[in-house]
């Protein structure tokens, strides 16, 4: 795929301009989103996603177009289970609701620089050393593993890590938020405020976002300009989301399991690319044989469509078991 540089340039400006407006909206007036205003600007980005991909697919293919649309949606479906992380977050440290987009919306910007910073170096050893999809693929399949051993009983999937605790015992810290603020003043005394810690739990949380999705990326696609444009494409609207289907997330009880079988898959696709690259053969009454198959990128974003699907209707289906449940016991 050759991308010039005018059109890494064009891309680069026209997400810093789009990004910038959204920053200026949170801060010209801190609220929290109406449903309408929340499903305006979730469809706008949802259908900016579709324009992109579509004029990926007329000016460079129907491949590279199907692979921009399958990253996108990997990540997308990602980003869902990350909105529950999220909320855990914002209920944790009891952030205020007019002040949870700006929260997210700078998450959503360390969520892009660390993910920049991720594929940059993920190109350069997709490029240079074949035996890296065996590392990303055997990673996210164990990934999966653990991702299935989620338990739906957890009442908290967010731990307090390291950093967070050791901010919360070395940063002197107020009582209270002071709006939006990270730091303030208390009797001459410069404090943080509990907004810095949130920040802190959203950061390294994005970091490890980070760290499962890029490699699931890689697996359908080597382009380091459709890695970058579908995880950026995936998170604009994260915000929005957030407030759109805040309490459908709680009801995706399959949703784990789902992207457990997700991730594996691609996983396993991963291997089997690898294995196909460095004709690796089967040996078939003395002969070598070569076995492994390349998958197609229409295969791969049917399976992922598949898996996606069977999990939200099945997900829905639990939650509107236990609501008759819960009536016919009450």
């Amino acid at each position: 795929m050759d991308v010039s540089l005018a059109v890494w340039t064009a891309t680069l400006v026209g997400v810093a301009i789009i990004l910038v407006i959204d920053l200026w909206i949170i801060g010209r007036r801190p609220h929290e989103p109406s449903l309408r205003e929340s499903s305006a600007w979730a469809a706008f980005y949802v259908g900016l996603a579709a324009v992109f991909g579509l004029g990926v697919w007329a000016g460079y293919g129907p491949t590279y177009g199907g692979e921009f649309f399958t990253g996108w949606l990997i990540e997308k479906s990602l980003s869902v289970d990350n909105l529950f992380v999220f909320m855990l977050i914002m209920s944790r440290f009891a952030v205020p609701r007019q002040y949870q987009q700006k929260v997210l919306m700078i998450g959503i910007i360390l969520a892009l620089v660390m993910r920049a910073a991720f594929i940059a170096v993920g190109a350069v050893l997709v490029a240079t050393f074949m035996w890296i999809f065996y590392v990303f693929g055997i990673f996210l399949i164990f990934t999966a593993f653990k991702m299935a051993q989620h338990r739906e009983d957890d009442p908290s999937r967010f731990r307090e890590n390291a950093l967070v605790r050791l901010s919360r015992r070395v940063l002197p810290m107020s009582r209270d938020y002071v709006g939006a603020r990270l730091t303030t003043v208390v009797d001459g005394r410069r404090l943080v405020t509990p907004m810095l810690i949130v920040m802190v739990a959203i950061g390294t949380t994005d970091l490890i976002f980070a760290v499962d999705s890029i490699p699931a990326i890689f697996g359908v696609t080597r382009e380091p300009y459709l890695v970058l444009t579908a995880n950026v494409f995936a998170l604009m609207g994260l915000r929005q989301l957030y407030f759109l289907i805040g309490g459908l997330v709680s009801r995706l009880v399959y949703l784990p399991t789902g992207l457990a079988v997700l991730l594996g898959f691609i996983g396993v696709k991963m291997v089997l690319e690898a294995l196909a690259e460095n004709n690796v053969p089967f040996i078939n009454a003395g002969e070598p044989v070569a076995w492994a198959p390349h998958l197609p990128i229409w295969l791969s974003m049917t399976a992922i469509v598949s898996i996606l699907v069977v999990t939200t209707v099945a997900s829905l289906a639990r939650a509107a078991q236990d609501r008759r449940a819960a009536a016919t016991s009450g």
